[in-house]
């Protein structure tokens, strides 16, 4: 059977058509943790390494250590996943600890087959943290060394509540709230699927906290000389919204660039008593966004994040989930949506108390709360663009 007849039997319901799954990070032991993985296919015709499939995370080498070496690493398989290469090293294996690291690696292909990986080194206990970028040009055989390639800082604000549960992070929304976290959304215009038409411009897209809290922006840099050079940051945010978990695309022919985020429409807060009202959002600016406004084709219903909640109650939870895919007339789009999900008073009052003499009970949401409460989704869709050139 050919791989496009083993698609489609795999398509039309036949269980028996889609290979087993197979190990991609083959170097791990038993104190290994590999977090935060992205993959990708060589998209484009035109590249010398059409067909290849990537594979990064980050490899946290002994998760038992507050000071665990921790590089981002790559496997590439040039079989459509049956087998991966022993993973190769794309940063140095800088130690970990509880306020620094690496993390969030995504990675890219232009139409020459570059491997583009971007990854940020966050700094939390500053603030001030890095997006970084390291190439292949052998097919992600090896990586040049990395380089910085924007300056960031971070969204969010230090949330008691997690700390007092033994777990800081930074919460985008107020106490007992959604974690948060600036990692790198990045695209290339490779012409795919035949590399024609390619203007390999690179679209790097973060949630950068440099204007204050309460006025994020959703920052978008752009690159036509393969990461080399990059223009200022401009902001793609809509007038009113907080943007958190920017994820960028850009159409194959570079003529028009998206952003989808959840926007967050009230400030950050102090009690769990107040909404905390969000929607998610798609826009697009025209080729040359660095230069040219971007305009909204979507606002998703708004929903509060307090009907949210991790595993386990303590805090509201939106894992940094969106994505955005283009061609060259419109975007899918995916995002965190709390539309469908209910908040609870008794889990309010329970959040709240995480900074009181004394703890309330911890509440049983199937008894205490509305059955809908916890019921976050991801919501999208297929957005055509402003601008079909």
């Amino acid at each position: 059977m050919s791989r496009t007849d083993d698609v489609r039997a795999a398509a039309l319901g036949d269980k028996n058509a889609w290979r087993r799954p197979v190990i991609v990070s083959s170097d791990q032991t038993d104190s290994t943790f590999s977090d935060k993985d992205a993959v990708w296919a060589d998209n484009a015709s035109s590249s010398r390494y059409f067909g290849n499939a990537y594979a990064c995370w980050t490899s946290f080498k002994d998760a038992n250590s507050a000071t665990a070496p921790a590089p981002i690493e790559l496997s590439r398989s040039a079989d459509g996943g049956t087998s991966w290469s022993p993973p190769a090293m794309v940063s140095p294996p800088v130690p970990t600890t509880a306020t620094t690291g690496t993390s969030g690696c995504t990675i890219r292909t232009d139409s020459t087959g570059v491997v583009y990986v971007f990854w940020e080194f966050a700094d939390l206990g500053t603030g001030h943290s890095q997006q970084l970028m390291a190439r292949s040009f052998n097919g992600g055989l090896t990586f040049e060394h990395p380089r910085v390639v924007a300056n960031v800082v971070e969204v969010g604000k230090l949330d008691p509540v997690h700390v007092a549960n033994g777990d800081p992070r930074l919460t985008f929304d107020g106490i007992a709230g959604a974690r948060t976290d600036s990692l790198p959304s990045v695209d290339i215009a490779n012409g795919a699927p035949s590399g024609r038409n390619a203007t390999n411009e690179i679209v790097l897209g973060w949630s950068d906290g440099r204007r204050g809290l309460n006025r994020e922006q959703a920052l978008l840099q752009f690159s036509g000389t393969g990461g080399v050079r990059w223009t200022d940051p401009v902001d793609g945010t809509a007038a009113g919204d907080r943007p958190n978990f920017p994820a960028v695309a850009i159409a194959p022919n570079g003529s028009t660039v998206y952003l989808v985020y959840d926007a967050f429409l009230t400030p950050w807060r102090y009690t769990t008593h107040s909404t905390r009202l969000m929607q998610g959002v798609v826009r697009q600016a025209s080729r040359g966004g660095a230069n040219s406004g971007f305009a909204t084709l979507h606002r998703g219903a708004v929903g509060d994040a307090r009907g949210s909640s991790e595993n386990n109650l303590c805090c509201e939870f939106l894992g940094d989930y969106d994505y955005a895919a283009a061609d060259n007339l419109s975007v899918s789009a995916v995002w965190n949506d709390v539309r469908n999900a209910t908040v609870c008073a008794v889990m309010n009052d329970y959040r709240q108390s995480f900074l009181a003499a004394t703890r309330l009970p911890k509440p049983a949401p199937a008894r205490d709360c509305p059955r809908t409460f916890g019921n976050s989704d991801i919501y999208g869709g297929i957005y055509p663009g402003q601008d079909h050139r």
